[in-house]
């Protein structure tokens, strides 16, 4: 069957970007209603930093950019008091990046969010539906050899760390 936009309906990676890009935007939306300085961008450097603090270059690593980047970006988020730098307890010319208390409550009014937008789906789609939906996206980042990027929180973005525009 063709769509109004002279698509296939089959399309799995064009559904999934158009579904991406509009979760994304009212995610974004409700998240600056209280953090209105925060990126898409910066949600991948708050990744690194959700479970523990981490050296600034390892977060470079992970996220396959430079120390550079990650320590502009940095400046950026703690000028913002999102993030914070200490020196690392075994070393003192490390720095340790962490996520400040205004930081973590930005992760947690993101998930929040989630947790909103997840159950609008599941009211308008049923249940079971979102879970198959789940499970079968899950099951395609396998295919692509993605989820290992995912459970250790790797996922890097398409635009670079920080990304376009704000």
């Amino acid at each position: 069957m063709v769509t109004q936009l002279g698509l296939h309906d089959n399309d799995l990676v064009l559904w999934v970007q158009l579904l991406a890009e509009t979760l994304n935007a009212e995610l974004l939306a409700t998240l600056q209603a209280d953090h209105p300085d925060l990126r898409y961008a910066h949600g991948f450097l708050f990744q690194q930093l959700v479970e523990r603090p981490r050296a600034v270059g390892e977060v470079a690593e992970n996220l396959g950019v430079t120390s550079q980047a990650i320590s502009k970006a940095v400046r950026e988020l703690a000028a913002l008091g999102y993030v914070e730098r200490t020196p690392s307890p075994d070393d003192a010319r490390v720095r340790l990046l962490a996520l400040s208390e205004r930081g973590r409550a930005a992760v947690e009014a993101s998930r929040a969010a989630r947790r909103s937008v997840n159950a609008e789906l599941a009211a308008a789609l049923g249940e079971d539906r979102v879970r198959e939906a789940a499970t079968t996206l899950q099951a395609a980042l396998e295919s692509r050899n993605a989820m290992q990027a995912v459970t250790s929180r790797r996922v890097r973005s398409a635009q670079g760390l920080l990304g376009e525009g704000r």
